[in-house]
């Protein structure tokens, strides 16, 4: 009998707000800007794109490809982004 598999996809794992700041503060962790911007991209996709899109003023396509792995999202668009999700960006000390 074979082994039947499904692909993983994190958004489906971040149902709530812990969840959500535990991801986002690993990925920040890794100071990597493409994977920072591909998990924001995962939460929006978790708390649904279009709903965001609505509520930041931005396109869904401007959001995807803003929050894709070869996306660079501006300072202004990262801002209204977490707003938009509940949540800020904190400075600290390294």
């Amino acid at each position: 009998m074979a082994l039947e598999t499904k692909l993983f996809d994190v958004a489906e794992s971040l149902a709530d707000h812990d969840r959500v700041q535990a991801y986002l503060s690993e990925a920040f962790e890794t100071n990597d800007p493409a994977f920072i911007a591909s998990a924001i991209g995962d939460v929006v996709r978790a708390r649904n794109m279009s709903a965001l899109s609505k509520e930041t003023k931005l396109s869904r396509e401007t959001l995807y490809n803003a929050l894709s792995k070869s996306g660079n999202p501006t300072l202004t668009t990262l801002l209204g982004i977490m707003k938009a999700l509940g949540l800020r960006l904190n400075v600290e000390t390294a």
